[in-house]
């Protein structure tokens, strides 16, 4: 089956949010990207509800440096309140090397006669080397990113190559849709990650993540060959195929 990709990834700033600093108000980037990140950026190249992402390794290619930078969010508040200045700590010029592959969910059962892995394998060439399908970002809209596809090689590359083992504490890993776990629950999940000479493997540490209830919510249900949901499952709302 043809579905592993290597592409890189780079920017020249990523704000991957510890949601910890987001009760401030002022954003403080963990110093690596996310799972769900980087699964992100491989949905924003290439993406159809007949599978899923897995991230299998990523590598820090730059060193980490940190730039701050003064902000004005905006204020949710209503009334004449001016906009309060907030201090956003970003990753500055970064690139990572990323290897990853798609599997069939094997929930979404109505989507079974689209499981064509040369056909989607092609596709996902393709727009990898324009660039991806959609906008690539590093975490968050004002960090904008670009990808290329690469040559995965097994040896050790980058700053961090000669750096047997750094652990990061705890950090936030993905969340699970009810569309990949069959439940109608929706999960955050946690880790605790350790790159070993500039690299992080995330299919090894899988089985170690930890997994919190945030709330109950129904998968979205696609319709083979048209292109909006069944009304069976959320009232008929769009959905692309």
């Amino acid at each position: 089956m043809k579905n592993e990709i290597a592409f890189a990834v780079w920017g020249r700033f990523a704000l991957f949010t510890d949601p910890i600093t987001k009760i401030g108000g002022e954003k403080c980037s963990y110093h690596v990207p996310t799972y769900e990140a980087l699964r992100g950026i491989a949905s924003s190249i290439y993406w159809k509800p007949t599978f899923v992402w897995k991230i299998d390794k990523v590598r820090v290619v730059k060193p980490i440096r940190t730039q701050t930078k003064g902000m004005k969010p905006l204020n949710y508040q209503g009334g004449k309140a001016p906009n309060t200045l907030a201090y956003y700590n970003y990753l500055f010029d970064v690139e990572y090397h990323v290897l990853a592959h798609f599997e069939w969910n094997k929930y979404a059962f109505e989507l079974e006669c689209d499981r064509n892995d040369a056909k989607h394998y092609e596709m996902l060439q393709r727009y990898l080397k324009r660039g991806g399908r959609r906008d690539i970002f590093l975490g968050t809209r004002e960090c904008q990113g670009y990808v290329r596809p690469i040559e995965w090689s097994e040896e050790p590359e980058g700053h961090y190559k000669d750096a047997d083992e750094i652990s990061f504490g705890l950090m936030f890993h993905s969340f699970l849709y009810p569309e990949e776990s069959g439940e109608e629950k929706l999960f955050s999940r946690f880790w605790y990650p350790k790159m070993r000479y500039g690299e992080i493997d995330f299919s090894a540490q899988e089985a170690k993540l930890l997994s919190k209830f945030v709330r109950p919510m129904k998968p979205v249900r696609f319709v083979n060959k048209l292109n909006y949901s069944s009304s069976e499952f959320d009232n008929g709302g769009v959905a692309a195929l």
